[in-house]
């Protein structure tokens, strides 16, 4: 029997797709060979390529003056791979800081150009997102995590900045519409909405991609996965088909706004528990809290740890915080099914009692 799998990643995926990729493994699309024999230079892969990305395209309402790419590596590849990209010495990025994610950005960033922090919600300890921003004087790039993961909170729409965004999107990209506008670059790791992990989905603007750097290696320049389809060398051609079907089955929900709505609602049965409970609270403030990770803390470690001890025997599974945090966090992305946050509440309200 399956657990309900509360992990922030890698993460509960859709088990329609599950059974397709059973089917895909063994024999793609009647080939007579499966899905990770396939040369990425053949034609059947070829059409796993394309189809990945015309649903893509359509699921984030995405045209052509965006390129998508699929780079073999998590998102914390990309916060080096961005100022190394687009950061010259002496240039400055302005980064939202909103957590670990950030701070591991600003050190990236640091290696290459200068950083400026347009705002911070470290005096919160995290349990918001910037509410002040200030600006430098003519930053090349702003960036933002759209979700923080460790902590909970999530930016309700992009901060207004006045220059390119550039966002990592991992834990939230196609949980909700997908906001293009003023964004140079979306990068997300897969392994929370959209496939596995070791593969990274990358939106970028054409015309950013062409102010980047020429003198990098191949693989390190975003204008080599735009000129050769991702195809420079393997890619993970599993990874790529995961997240055409994944992005298929959002489709067949009813595609982002109702995927969004469906979010909403989840969030809301278990941020409304926490918020009348006396025994267990939620770590992140109303106005700023991620409808994809839901952090909370018991009145002691003792309380917290019963509660995880019960929860998996129970089939609730993967419940325990973040190692440099603690406490408790539920993680209930695209495929994580409303019946499993009513199951957690129900065992919260029993511990409580």
């Amino acid at each position: 029997m399956r657990k309900l799998n509360f992990s922030s990643g890698p993460a509960t995926l859709p088990e329609e797709v599950l059974r397709k990729a059973q089917e895909a493994i063994w024999d793609l699309d009647g080939s007579g060979i499966g899905l990770l024999e396939h040369s990425h230079r053949g034609k059947e892969f070829g059409r796993v390529l394309d189809g990945a990305e015309a649903a893509i395209r359509e699921v984030g309402g995405i045209g052509e003056s965006y390129a998508i790419l699929f780079v073999t590596a998590g998102a914390t590849q990309h916060f080096a791979m961005v100022p190394e990209n687009f950061l010259g010495p002496g240039e400055t990025v302005d980064v939202c800081h909103t957590g670990a994610w950030s701070q591991k950005v600003i050190e990236e960033a640091r290696r290459v150009g200068k950083v400026h922090v347009a705002g911070s919600s470290e005096a919160t300890k995290f349990s918001t997102v910037p509410t002040e921003l200030t600006w430098s004087a003519s930053p090349r790039y702003v960036h933002y995590t759209s979700n923080e993961t460790i902590y909970g909170t999530e930016w309700a729409s992009p901060p207004p900045a006045p220059a390119p965004l550039v966002c990592d999107a991992s834990s939230d990209i196609f949980s909700r519409p997908l906001p293009l506008a003023n964004h140079a670059l979306i990068y997300a790791g897969a392994q929370k909405n959209l496939g596995p992990s070791g593969i990274s989905l990358v939106i970028a603007d054409k015309q950013f991609v062409e102010t980047g750097r020429t003198d990098l290696p191949p693989l390190a320049q975003y204008r080599v996965y735009v000129k050769e389809r991702s195809l420079h060398n393997t890619p993970n051609t599993f990874g790529i088909w995961m997240i055409g079907e994944v992005c298929r089955w959002i489709l067949a929900q009813g595609g982002l706004e109702a995927m969004g709505a469906r979010n909403a609602a989840k969030a809301k049965l278990l941020y409304d528990y926490l918020d009348g409970s006396k025994t267990w609270r939620a770590h992140a403030q109303p106005g700023s809290r991620s409808n994809m990770n839901v952090t909370f803390r018991g009145p002691s470690a003792g309380h917290e740890d019963a509660l995880i001890a019960t929860a998996e025997a129970r089939g609730l599974s993967g419940l325990r915080g973040h190692r440099s945090v603690g406490g408790m966090r539920a993680s209930i992305y695209n495929a994580f099914p409303e019946e499993g946050v009513r199951r957690l509440v129900a065992l919260l309200q029993e511990h409580e009692a």
